[in-house]
């Protein structure tokens, strides 16, 4: 690994299948998601976020702060992918083609 590959942009997918049935279920999974939100990640579909991370470094204090956050119940998976990867995706809506999400500019100094 080279020393500059830790810099590359990476994102952090969360998908969850978190249990609604009862209203502190409710409340539970309400706040899961408002703390993703605040944390920087954006609703792709109803329960997968996503996040971009300038580098590697920065992806892993994301998922700790999710792991941080993990409710009792439900199912949590959590997913890192390159920019490249993410760039592959095709978005969909209806038959209609979607641009993918573009990452944040940011100046990053030294």
């Amino acid at each position: 690994m080279s020393r500059f590959s830790q810099y590359r942009i990476m994102w952090v997918l969360v998908m969850f299948d978190l249990p609604t049935d009862t209203s502190e279920d409710r409340k539970i999974a309400s706040e899961f998601r408002k703390k993703l939100l605040k944390d920087g990640f954006r609703m792709l579909q109803f329960s997968i976020y996503v996040r971009h991370s300038f580098s590697v470094e920065n992806a892993q204090v994301h998922i700790g702060r999710v792991k941080n956050w993990l409710p009792d119940k439900g199912e949590v998976s959590i997913m890192k992918i390159t920019d490249k990867q993410f760039g592959m995706i095709e978005f969909f809506h209806g038959a209609r083609k979607e641009k993918p999400l573009q990452p944040a500019k940011q100046l990053t100094l030294f």
